[in-house]
């Protein structure tokens, strides 16, 4: 179950981060307006408190396997809302990094 949760906090964080980059994205760049760059500072900001229910405690592993989901969801982040096609070398490096967080969160420690 500490696993199946900590996969569901980090899909959490990667749509708060994640949609939150993305508004701001819209309303800077597409000139949609305050509105939207405010709803993804909001977005930004809820991404950090959820990435603190990790079950783990350390920030800096929690951090950086989070940049592993951070990758595999930007990429289908573009392909959901922008219709950005990833190439063969953008899906391998997303399930190498997805690799790299399985092995970061989830391998077995000595504690």
């Amino acid at each position: 179950m500490t696993v199946l949760r900590s996969i569901l906090l980090f899909l959490a964080a990667a749509v708060a981060e994640i949609g939150g980059a993305w508004l701001v994205w819209q309303g800077v760049r597409e000139h949609r307006g305050w509105v939207w760059i405010g709803a993804g500072i909001i977005a930004l900001g809820l991404y950090g408190f959820v990435a603190t229910r990790q079950p783990d405690a350390e920030f800096g592993r929690i951090l950086a396997a989070y940049g592993g989901v951070f990758v595999a969801g930007s990429l289908l982040w573009g392909m959901a809302l922008d219709g950005y096609r990833p190439d063969r070398w953008d899906v391998t490096g997303a399930l190498i990094c997805l690799a790299g967080v399985a092995v970061i969160m989830y391998a077995p420690r000595g504690h």
